[in-house]
C-alpha cells in the first residue's frame, strides 16, 4: 500500500517539488549555499536540508530565502505549496491543538463534498456509525494517549451532529470493518452492546452497505491494512497511530480503491453479517 506508517508519496512527492523549487531559485540568483547561509545566518547544512528536502521548511525561511536570492515576490506562493505540502501529512497532535472539537468540525467540508463513502476500519467502528457513549470513550483514550486538550464532551457532539448530516442526507455509506472491531470492548459491556446493536440497526439502513470480515479468514492477496475512508474519487483519509494522511493522487488513490475491493469480496453481508454482530454481543455477556 502507498501510506503505511509513514508519508504518503504524495505527501514526500509535493516536499520534494518545493525544495527543488528553493534550490532552482538559488542557481537562478547565481548563488552557491554557502552564499545563501551567509545572506540568511544560517549554517550551511541548514541550507542542503532545506534544498534537498530532508526538512520541511517553515514559512519564514522561505521567505528568507527568496529575500536571500532578491526574489521576495515569490515567496506567498513557496508558502502556500509548502502548506498543501504540509496538510497531506498532519501529525494527530498538531491537529489537536486547538481542541477535539475544533478537529472533528474541520472534517465537514470534505464530507459535505462526498456523495459516497468507503470505509475499511480495522480498528474500530467508523464515527458515522458510533453512538455517543462509545464515541466518548474512544475519544477520551484518543485523548488521553495523545494528550489533546480535555474538550471531549463537546467533540462527541461535534460528530454526532456531522454523523447525522452524512446519514441523513441521502449519502451512501458502503463499510467493511475486520471482525475484531466488534469484539474490542470501548466504554465497558453496556456501552459495546449498545453500539453493536447500532450496527444491527443499520444494516437496515437502504444507503448502507455494511460487511464483516471473518476473523480466520484466508487471504492470498492482502494482509489486514491501517484503517482508511475513500470520498468519492477525489481524495483518501488515511488514520496512523501519529498521523493523519490525505491522499490525493490519483495512481495512489486507485490503489486504495483496488484494495477496498480486495477486502469487501472476503466479507459476508446480510444474514451472515448479522450472525456476527449478534455473537459479538453474546460474548459480552462473559466478560467480567
Amino acid at each position: 500500500m502507498a501510506a503505511t506508517h509513514h508519508q504518503s508519496s504524495a505527501a514526500l512527492a509535493a516536499r520534494q517539488r518545493l525544495a527543488d523549487r528553493l534550490r532552482e531559485l538559488r542557481l537562478d540568483a547565481g548563488l552557491s549555499g554557502r552564499d545563501v547561509a551567509a545572506r540568511t545566518g544560517w549554517q550551511p547544512s541548514k541550507v542542503s536540508r532545506l534544498e534537498t528536502g530532508k526538512t520541511p521548511p517553515a514559512d519564514a525561511d522561505i521567505r528568507a530565502w527568496c529575500a536571500a536570492c532578491e526574489m521576495d515576490g515569490l515567496a506567498p506562493d513557496l508558502i502556500a505549496a509548502s502548506r498543501a505540502a504540509a496538510s497531506m501529512y498532519m501529525e494527530w497532535r498538531r491537529l489537536q491543538r486547538a481542541g477535539l472539537k475544533s478537529l472533528q468540525n474541520s472534517y465537514v467540508p470534505a464530507y459535505a463534498r462526498t456523495k459516497e463513502f468507503r470505509v475499511y476500519s480495522s480498528t474500530v467502528v467508523p464515527g458515522m456509525l458510533q453512538t455517543p457513549d462509545y464515541a466518548l470513550a474512544m475519544l477520551r483514550s484518543v485523548a488521553a494517549f495523545h494528550g489533546g486538550v480535555g474538550d471531549v464532551e463537546a467533540a462527541v457532539q461535534a460528530r454526532m451532529e456531522r454523523s447525522e448530516m452524512v446519514r441523513n442526507s441521502g449519502r451512501r455509506l458502503v463499510l467493511v470493518l475486520e471482525e475484531s472491531v466488534l469484539r474490542h470492548v470501548l466504554g465497558g459491556a453496556e456501552v459495546m452492546a449498545a453500539q453493536l446493536g447500532a450496527l444491527l440497526s443499520a444494516m437496515s439502513a437502504p444507503a448502507v452497505s455494511l460487511g464483516i470480515i471473518p476473523a480466520g479468514t484466508l487471504r492470498q492477496d492482502l494482509w489486514t491494512l491501517e484503517t482508511f475512508t475513500l470520498l468519492d474519487a477525489e481524495r483518501v483519509s488515511v488514520e496512523l497511530l501519529t498521523a493523519a494522511v490525505t491522499v490525493t493522487a490519483p495512481s495512489e488513490i486507485a490503489q486504495y480503491r483496488r484494495a477496498f475491493a480486495a477486502m469487501a469480496e472476503h466479507a459476508v453481508y446480510g444474514a451472515p453479517a448479522r450472525e456476527l454482530v449478534a455473537g459479538a454481543i453474546q460474548s459480552l455477556s462473559q466478560l467480567p
